[in-house]
């Protein structure tokens, strides 16, 4: 079964796209899933300048890529946020930020996300990645004990919020796939599911997988692929290892990325704890043929090692394809 492999460009978006591009090709990437930060793609000028569209587009040509996904984690993470403070400040565009008021933030978040769906349809694409940010993260130890209405109306609020950008999504033949992540409306299996029941299972809001943020939860991402299969709507490929000895905490103690004293961390993938074998047998199961993206993030291996080396376990994964007959087929007598 083929799968284009992507590069994810958002972990280098501190580099000229240019030079991204020609990393990737080089490397021998399929294609790119582009993140709007950096000067890799603005979306306002993919929606209003023919000529910025065409250069972008030169570029993977000239790389021998094609984009299969566009990304807008940062500024989708304000949409849904409460609070809002310095921490989106240093994430979203200025753009978005303008004077800071909340929910003037959450406003022009808002209008962000549906112009990269109008960007994603002038690209070709189908598929928009991105955060949803969530208006009850927040109350996640519950304690001070949560009131259960406080939690319908974090719901609420996100639907609120995200039925107007997905009608946006619909109007352009386009795609929002939701990457299930901690501070994040769903962050595991069971608000996966309340989060598509808030959104009344519109066709529009799907999931991205990410098993990264299922290991250090003890989550099956092979389970939660099976059970959101109609939902798939994009792949990750980032890897996480959890260092659960006795002392490090599963929370992380608000360490650095990388401290030893961590309970879990990311790594490169093929260097961590996710079952990669029963993942992509079970993305040839439930018949999966979108882009498996290498998401590289790993505090303690340079990127230009961590990249090709996890395009390479990728490439070997790949070659995991169900046989044109029963195995057992063999042992018919007639």
């Amino acid at each position: 079964m083929t799968r284009p492999i992507t590069l994810f460009t958002g972990q280098w978006a501190d580099l000229p796209f240019e030079e991204v591009a020609r990393l990737a090709g080089e490397w021998g990437f399929d294609g790119l899933e582009i993140a709007c930060w950096g000067d890799h793609l603005d979306v306002w000028r993919a929606v209003e300048d023919d000529e910025y569209l065409q250069d972008r587009l030169d570029i993977l040509k000239r790389n021998n890529l094609s984009v299969h996904a566009i990304s807008n984690h940062l500024n989708g993470q304000a949409v849904c946020d409460d609070p809002i403070d310095e921490r989106h400040q240093g994430i979203v565009s200025a753009r978005v930020w303008g004077d800071g008021e909340p929910e003037g933030v959450r406003t022009r978040a808002a209008e962000e996300l549906k112009m990269t769906a109008r960007a994603a349809a002038r690209l070709g694409v189908k598929t928009v990645t991105g955060f949803t940010g969530s208006a009850i993260w927040k109350t996640v130890a519950m304690f001070p004990p949560v009131p259960e209405g406080m939690i319908d109306r974090g719901y609420q609020d996100f639907a609120d919020r995200w039925n107007p950008i997905i009608d946006v999504f619909d109007e352009v033949g386009v795609r929002f796939a939701l990457e299930v992540h901690p501070s994040e409306i769903a962050y595991d299996y069971w608000t996966a599911h309340r989060t598509l029941e808030a959104i009344g299972h519109r066709e529009g809001f799907g999931l991205n997988f990410d098993p990264s943020h299922f290991i250090w939860q003890d989550l099956d991402p092979a389970a939660f692929l099976y059970d959101f299969r109609d939902r798939i709507y994009h792949v990750h490929v980032k890897e996480s290892v959890k260092q659960l000895d006795g002392r490090n905490g599963r929370l992380g103690s608000h360490l650095p990325w990388g401290d030893p004293r961590r309970g879990w961390d990311f790594v490169t993938a093929g260097h961590g704890d996710v079952p990669w074998e029963r993942i992509f047998r079970m993305l040839n199961a439930i018949g999966y043929t979108g882009p498996t993206s290498v998401e590289w993030e790993d505090a303690g291996m340079d990127r230009l090692v961590g990249g090709p080396s996890a395009l390479a376990l990728v490439k070997s994964l790949a070659q995991i394809t169900p046989p044109d007959a029963a195995f057992d087929s063999a042992f018919a007598t007639k």
